[in-house]
């Protein structure tokens, strides 16, 4: 049970960019499995079951949403990168200067 439910999990959870039709039979398959999950008699597995049922609005609007924020991060670290080859600014007005011209 523990290899199957895992494998089913890993599918389940890679599943990306689908209609609000085609999320319904993956809820009721994420239902069913964190209800087996949360029954078992392994303590980790209860554990498990318990996180992904307080996760699983947000695990089903991964399905129907895929949003990230690896623009803002990439942008970000430019900014660090910035700061750290400058070793300072003498004011925040330059610092602004180069962040404008790197990340546009």
């Amino acid at each position: 049970m523990v290899y199957k439910a895992k494998e089913e999990l890993c599918e389940l959870l890679n599943q990306k960019h689908r209609t609000q039709k085609d999320c319904r039979p993956l809820i009721s398959r994420l239902l069913y499995w964190i209800d087996q999950l949360r029954n078992s008699p392994f303590e980790p597995l209860r554990t498990l079951g318990a996180t992904l049922s307080s996760w699983r609005d947000e695990i089903a609007r991964m399905w129907r949403f895929t949003r990230n924020n690896g623009i803002t991060e990439g942008f970000h670290t430019k900014m660090e990168l910035i700061q750290r080859r400058a070793y300072g600014f003498r004011n925040f007005s330059n610092y602004r200067l180069r962040v404008i011209v790197m990340c546009g």
